[in-house]
């Protein structure tokens, strides 16, 4: 079973210091929208589609592992805080 209230990540925006908590699919798809207006890239409209079909947690967990592999592909996802 998929529990996507664990998979809680911060991201950031291209060009925008602060980074932004994602805790779950509602959070996922208002930053994809965000980002989508500022980049305007064909692969990440696709991602918002994604995003906006899930309806399982399965399919939710999936396209927040989408999310996250984007992210991380362009350099967005910020370093985690080691103490």
């Amino acid at each position: 079973m998929f529990h996507t209230d664990n998979q809680q990540f911060e991201a950031c925006l291209p060009q925008v210091a602060k980074s932004v908590r994602i805790t779950g699919l509602y959070d996922a798809q208002v930053f994809a929208r965000r980002w989508v207006i500022r980049d305007k890239d064909p692969a990440l409209k696709a991602l918002v589609r994604c995003l906006e079909k899930a309806r399982s947690a399965e399919t939710s967990a999936s396209a927040l592992r989408d999310l996250k592999s984007a992210l991380a592909s362009r350099g967005l996802l910020p370093e985690p805080v080691v103490s």
